[in-house]
């Protein structure tokens, strides 16, 4: 897997980087083939307080991309709000992967 964090407007600093991945790890525990994530950390530049530390990832997993944004006061939790959404959807693709419909016994005479 590989593994980009950035920061816009942000450094990344090695407590931050450690919180991310050890919360990415949660993913790779549901789906184990995930090629690629990027995730951007960002500050934006608003007047008010709400909403202004931002989280965005992207996942390129064997087969699609999946995206997800969250945006909170507090950057961990905006980190937190994105690995629940990333990890909805990437239980969602695995059980479209997964094939439910079996086939029925052949009858033995």
């Amino acid at each position: 897997m590989n593994l980009t964090i950035s920061g816009h407007h942000l450094e990344v600093t090695p407590a931050l980087r450690t919180y991310v991945t050890h919360k990415l790890d949660r993913i790779m525990r549901h789906f184990d083939q995930v090629v690629d994530v990027k995730v951007l950390l960002s500050v934006e530049k608003q007047k008010e307080k709400e909403r202004r530390q931002r989280a965005e990832c992207n996942i390129h997993v064997k087969g699609s991309d999946m995206f997800a944004e969250s945006a909170h006061e507090d950057l961990y939790a905006a980190v937190d709000e994105l690995v629940d959404k990333l990890d909805r959807q990437v239980v969602r693709h695995k059980d479209r992967l997964q094939n439910h419909h079996h086939d029925a016994p052949k009858r033995i005479m």
